[in-house]
């Protein structure tokens, strides 16, 4: 399966779900683990465990197992490991807290070059 086509299987399933504020970062060259990371909240934590509950039903049901999950006892945060797409389902106040995001996206050399022209 091709990597464009879990994305879109997970996309499928965080919509169906009524996961929100759904993100996709390539984290290609800054990662060896994965080479894309999703980021959805949910409205509580029942929501949350559901949503990656959801996700892990639909990638089996296009015969891919997933590597694992962890934090479906707490609901907090539930990491779904999918191989070339790591899924992270979080209560918004986790991802505020640990604004993935942003520590997925940085670039050192961003910072340099802004450095060299002040």
């Amino acid at each position: 399966m091709q990597t464009e086509q879990l994305i879109e299987i997970v996309r499928n399933a965080l919509d169906d779900m009524k996961a929100r504020d759904i993100d996709v970062i390539d984290v290609r060259g800054k990662s060896s683990v994965t080479d894309y990371m999703m980021i959805a909240c949910g409205t509580s934590k029942r929501h949350v465990m559901s949503i990656a509950e959801e996700v892990v039903v639909n990638v089996k049901e296009e015969g891919l197992q997933p590597i694992g999950t962890e934090g479906q006892g707490v609901g907090d945060w539930v990491l779904v490991d999918l191989g070339d797409v790591l899924l992270h389902v979080m209560m918004p106040d986790a991802r505020s807290f640990y604004d993935l995001e942003r520590l997925w996206r940085f670039d050192p050399m961003d910072d340099e070059q802004s450095a060299e022209q002040a």
